[in-house]
């Protein structure tokens, strides 16, 4: 793993990754888009996808064997889990299910706290090697366990990437 990224980075969901809230904006069932398994449908034909530059992130990560989590506070579990492993997305040059990027995904109605805690106890990697991007500025409140945090208003995109990544790189110095 190159020395330029942490251990570990997370993601929250919701506007972080993709552009709505899971447990409110879409209703189920899910199904895979006829024209393109990188866009999930929900019952009203409201597409669920990932940001633009999303999965490119994502690759660029795994093949500098970074451990990526999810850290979703949703009321909604269920249906995050679903449409990950329904959306379909090049890893490895392969169509996978998009939850294969992430190593371990804490979506549970809790605070970041919570969730941080249990991937810290999970992987055992220490929250000063862990950065984690996410649209809501409270959620900031992570960086008292030593984390890095990144706000993403906009949701990510390489230039917030980059942000988080220079960031992170600051505060190991």
């Amino acid at each position: 793993m190159s020395s330029n990224y942490p251990k570990c980075v997370v993601f929250d969901l919701d506007y972080t990754l993709w552009p709505l809230w899971i447990d409110t904006h879409v209703t189920p069932p899910f199904r895979a888009s006829k024209n393109d398994p990188q866009v999930i449908v929900d019952r009203y034909g409201t597409d669920i996808t990932f940001y633009k530059n999303v999965i490119n992130i994502l690759q660029q990560l795994k093949d500098a064997n970074v451990k990526l989590c999810i850290a979703s506070r949703t009321h909604a579990p269920k249906f995050a889990y679903q449409v990950l492993n329904l959306m379909k997305v090049p890893i490895d040059g392969e169509l996978q299910p998009a939850s294969r990027f992430f190593s371990s995904i804490k979506a549970f109605p809790a605070t970041k706290i919570d969730h941080f805690e249990q991937l810290h106890k999970e992987t055992g990697i220490k929250y000063e090697d862990m950065l984690f991007f996410d649209d809501e500025g409270r959620n900031r409140v992570v960086e008292s366990l030593g984390v890095t945090f990144c706000l993403v208003p906009d949701g990510l995109n390489r230039a917030s990437f980059e942000e988080g990544i220079k960031k992170w790189q600051k505060n190991r110095k």
